[in-house]
């Protein structure tokens, strides 16, 4: 079995911004590095997410400083890269060519936000056929007010994500448990 490729979904200054409310797990781009770290080491596939907004006031507009990369996941110099506009990473890019010209049938996913883009992007590499693993200490969610008018934490729109997807659009694993299976 070949071993799966890390895709890297919008890990972007812009979503630093206090703007945005309270945010969950402190952690993901530690674990993210971890993971990136470990693929590069084995010289798996890597592929990087960057969302580059058309929305007049997103934070990631790619002429703002927020459309950059964190650090901690910050593409190097050969890895492959997609821009997108929408939420899911298969929208107008070329990102499931590349991945099936590649022989690439199994993704772990990594990224911002819970439940936004690594959401729909999960989904979607689900319909399309496409194994796929989501690290629940590698992605994040912000708080959010609801329709009818309630803070929702950004703990419980993490956590109520991971639950939608897990065993109908992926398996839900831990930074610690992927490490462990892939070395």
């Amino acid at each position: 079995m070949r071993k799966p490729a890390l895709l890297i979904i919008d890990v972007q200054k812009g979503l630093d911004d206090p703007s945005l409310g309270k945010r969950n797990n402190e952690y993901a781009e530690t674990n993210i590095a971890l993971l990136l770290s470990e693929w590069r080491n084995q010289e798996l596939a890597i592929i990087h997410i960057q969302h580059c907004s058309i929305e007049p006031n997103s934070l990631l507009r790619p002429e703002l400083p927020g459309n950059a990369f964190k650090d901690e996941a910050k593409p190097l110099h050969g890895e492959i890269q997609f821009r997108k506009s929408v939420n899911s990473a298969f929208v107008d890019t070329e990102l499931e060519k590349y991945l099936r010209e590649n022989k690439i049938s199994s993704l772990v996913i990594v990224g911002l936000t819970t439940d936004h883009c690594v959401s729909a992007t999960t989904r979607m590499a689900s319909d399309l056929g496409f194994s796929v693993t989501l690290i629940n200490d590698a992605t994040a969610a912000f708080e959010r007010k609801g329709y009818n008018g309630i803070l929702y934490s950004a703990e419980d729109i993490h956590e109520i994500n991971l639950v939608s997807l897990d065993g109908e659009f992926c398996v839900v694993r831990s930074t610690e448990e992927i490490l462990r299976e892939i070395a």
